[in-house]
């Protein structure tokens, strides 16, 4: 067992081998060749004069684009950089490092290839134009790191116009994972989904992504109790029901739970509740052990703040959590949403979808508690973990199983074909950076 000291030291390592590797590296993709180049010859038929073949053939058929280019498995990670994981509106360029990181982890987790985009606009129109503009280029966008409330606005824009798959990892994302985590939690601690209270802390996308998935699972919505900045959410909230119009979301959590209609901070929203679901401030210190012991028996934890946890796992289950999931890998419990967008996106690619609905992330939810449950749960582990590769073809699969049954897929495919096709292009996606690591393509990292 390590001491708080050596947690606190294992905490703090990622960020200072951050510091080392990535100026190593100058950055963590690259483009490569997919097709082959047996001499020069070649290039007469990827490029002029053979490829205006294609070109035509596409002028006459414009679905053929998806058959002869990489659309089909190519999207955009694109942000403004105005609420870069914890760390707020540090810009397109200081957002680029995380971007890069979410176009590995879809290219080795799901075997899509993505594109980082930073846009240098704060404009909410703007940003929405500029991405519709891309549409011939991708087969889907990944909205990623904008602030509210102008990123519902954004997602709902580009999901009504465009006729690609249009998500936002941090609301649909990370609410996906979040409630695989729950549906396992409440399995070893003994609880019903429709008989818990919640408190959520922090209304921000997660937490509103969170909210709507809750809701279709059958939670009671009088039991949960939602807090802001401000305080809990209820209908004598006139600051937000003067903005209803920009914060519907939030005053449609205002009249929709809280049925004590608790009036107070998040201590108050935490006392007696089964289930604390923070996407807050980092931390530690945005919540405390005295409100962790407050909650109810058996209570169940999750400050999942990036990149740092708004309570320390430690601290957290001192004071008598039961269960406690933050959004580190290095953590107990990793209820981070690398779990759920790159096999979402894999499935929904792969039956041309054409949207990512909530109900296909419920469905990736149940897959993914199911994968940790058939292989065994505890209190430290609820859910599957990012080397559990099996994980993410099986979630594609039930992504568009669904898109499928909702009629939203431009391809039917079976359950066996849909498994086969995600397998062979995860694990070769894997298998081509290994290659390039024992060829020396990629360097060894330095020790150190």
């Amino acid at each position: 067992m390590l001491t708080k000291e050596e947690l606190l030291a294992k905490a703090k390592k990622p960020a200072q081998d951050a510091m080392k590797l990535h100026p190593y590296y100058k950055g963590k993709v690259q483009i490569a060749s997919k097709c082959a180049i047996r001499d020069f010859n070649d290039f007469a038929i990827w490029y002029t004069p053979g490829v205006a073949a294609p070109c035509r053939s596409i002028q006459a058929e414009p679905e053929l684009v998806y058959e002869h280019t990489n659309k089909a498995n190519c999207i955009a990670v694109v942000t403004d950089g105005t609420r870069v994981l914890g760390l707020g509106d540090i810009g397109p360029e200081a957002g680029l490092p995380v971007m890069e990181g979410k176009a590995l982890l879809f290219k080795y987790l799901g075997g899509v290839d993505a594109v980082p985009i930073c846009l240098r606009t704060k404009d909410p129109d703007e940003f929405i134009h500029t991405v519709k503009l891309l549409e011939p280029s991708f087969g889907g966008i990944n909205l990623e790191d904008i602030s509210q409330p102008k990123c519902f606005k954004i997602l709902d824009a580009l999901r009504a116009e465009m006729d690609i798959p249009v998500w936002h990892d941090d609301q649909q994302g990370t609410a996906t994972v979040l409630l695989a985590g729950l549906i396992n939690g409440l399995k070893i601690v003994g609880k019903e989904m429709d008989k818990i209270k919640i408190a959520m802390v922090g209304m921000g996308a997660a937490n509103v992504a969170t909210y709507r998935l809750l809701k279709a699972s059958g939670v009671d919505l009088g039991g949960i109790v939602a807090c802001d900045s401000k305080g809990t959410l209820h209908p004598g909230r006139g600051d937000i029901e003067e903005r209803q119009e920009e914060f519907a979301d939030k005053w449609r959590l205002c009249n929709e739970t809280n049925a004590e209609r608790i009036v107070g901070d998040i201590a108050d929203a935490m006392r007696g509740a089964d289930v604390m679901v923070a996407f807050s401030e980092p931390g530690p210190g945005t919540i405390k052990p005295e409100w962790v012991r407050g909650m109810a028996k058996d209570a169940m934890v999750f400050p999942c703040a990036n990149p740092i946890p708004e309570i320390w796992p430690w601290e957290a289950k001192e004071a008598g959590a039961r269960i406690v999931g933050t959004g580190r890998s290095d953590f107990p419990n990793q209820l981070n949403n690398s779990l759920g967008f790159p096999g979402i996106f894999r499935g929904t690619l792969d039956v041309r979808a054409r949207t990512i609905t909530d109900e296909m992330a419920l469905a990736a939810a149940h897959e993914l508690a199911k994968c940790a449950e058939e292989r065994g749960i505890n209190e430290e582990d609820i859910a599957p973990k990012m080397d559990e590769w099996e994980v993410f073809p099986r979630e594609a699969v039930a992504t568009a199983m669904k898109a499928q049954e909702q009629g939203i897929a431009r391809l039917s495919k079976t359950c066996e074909q849909l498994y086969e096709e995600a397998s062979v292009i995860i694990r070769q996606a894997r298998e081509a950076t290994h290659c390039l690591m024992r060829e020396g393509f990629i360097a060894p990292a330095p020790e150190g």
